[in-house]
């Protein structure tokens, strides 16, 4: 039995899709009061895995996995397994990636007048778990010039000051006691992900936590970038390898080497440059048909990676079974990849399993925020934390 005292840091998640951001702080050191989501195939996503993941015992026992409108989540209300935990021991991490449509440069940029815009909502839930620090994802599209009264807002918000008022005038408010102490972009192929994908990030930390701790926004691991003829090159002769016999044996050999050098060599072209990474993986909407990677400059990448960004591959067995060998693996642009290829794009671990059909798996791994960066930017808060606490014990 996991006692709750084991437990250094705890979080709450909401927005939390498939768990790209939930896997990142758990392994940077947090643990899960709650998972809120919206999308049932995510919600299914996280609880399977937690269910089956050992190292992920102590959520099995205190988290909470909401199927739920962020809008509607009530913590006094819903935190069944938590609530309890979260009285005696208060909020390590309020983190969220809120909705990027209202910011995205793919669409109308609607910002805060976009009905999908839960920084509103995301700012009430801090006023309302008061957590020691605060974590916020969205798009690069955030940090453009047309949303900097915007952003002054939420900072306001949180650390108190001046801001631009709808009607033109400047106005003040005394915050929420938070210090803002980096609003950045950071490029997940700087975290070893083979794509890029840069994302903005908020990070606050409570003003009797933060102190005289310095903040340290995290710094790459990664001098050179992971390609994606490395990433994908085992998973890829996986796919392949099954048809090395038979009817399709020359065309399986042939394809897979033509794949592994033409990504090979877009990768040393590009060598100093950015390496061969994948162009941003994109999720879609529910509004729209199936999945695919994206619009035409992104197919276009991929087709230079040998690649065919046209649609999703089956798994294996299910090419298997149902002869879609043709479609997934034989193109004229090269193979498709599958959701468990586009995952580890996404620097998913190879073993997550996703929830639902091809395509709402896909849209999952698509909208999803890569692990490897949500670790980095949970571990620059555990120090905070931790360097706040041993203060904290030396002066008690």
């Amino acid at each position: 039995m996991t006692r709750v005292n084991e437990v250094e840091y705890t979080s709450v998640e909401i927005c939390a899709g498939a768990g790209g951001q939930a896997i990142g702080l758990h392994q940077a050191g947090f643990r899960h009061l709650a998972l809120v989501e919206i999308d049932q195939h995510a919600v299914d996503t996280l609880g399977n895995n937690i269910r089956l993941r050992k190292d992920w015992s102590w959520e099995r026992e205190y988290c909470d996995v909401l199927s739920a409108d962020v809008k509607a989540f009530a913590p006094s209300r819903d935190l069944q397994k938590s609530g309890a935990l979260l009285r005696s021991h208060g909020l390590d991490l309020l983190a969220g990636g809120v909705p990027c449509p209202p910011f995205s440069h793919a669409g109308k940029q609607l910002g805060k007048d976009d009905e999908r815009d839960l920084f509103p909502r995301m700012l009430e839930l801090v006023e309302a778990l008061n957590p020691r620090a605060v974590m916020i994802e969205n798009v690069r599209g955030i940090m453009d010039p047309k949303f900097s009264d915007y952003r002054d807002w939420i900072m306001a918000q949180l650390q108190g000051g001046s801001y631009r008022g709808e009607d033109g005038e400047q106005a003040h408010t005394p915050g929420l006691g938070y210090t803002v102490c980096k609003w950045g972009v950071l490029e997940a192929s700087d975290f070893g992900v083979p794509q890029l994908r840069p994302r903005a990030i908020l990070v606050a930390i409570r003003n009797d936590i933060l102190k005289d701790v310095k903040y340290e926004w995290p710094t790459p691991t990664h001098e050179e970038p992971v390609s994606v003829a490395k990433s994908l090159e085992g998973s890829m002769l996986d796919r392949y390898k099954k048809y090395f016999n038979g009817v399709h044996a020359q065309r399986a050999r042939d394809a897979y080497e033509l794949w592994l050098d033409t990504a090979r060599k877009r990768d040393a072209e590009l060598k100093g440059k950015g390496g061969g990474v994948a162009p941003t993986l994109v999720g879609g909407s529910k509004k729209h048909g199936g999945a695919d990677l994206g619009p035409s400059r992104a197919k276009a990448a991929w087709k230079q990676l040998g690649v065919s960004g046209m649609g999703v591959a089956n798994d294996i067995e299910t090419c298997e079974r149902k002869g879609t060998e043709g479609r997934d693996l034989f193109g004229p642009d090269g193979p498709m990849l599958t959701v468990q290829q586009a995952a580890i794009v996404q620097g998913f671990p190879s073993d997550w399993e996703f929830s639902g059909g091809k395509t709402a798996q896909y849209r999952q791994v698509g909208n999803a925020f890569p692990p490897p960066v949500a670790r980095a930017v949970g571990k620059s808060i555990v120090d905070v934390l931790k360097a706040a606490r041993e203060r904290d014990r030396k002066n008690g």
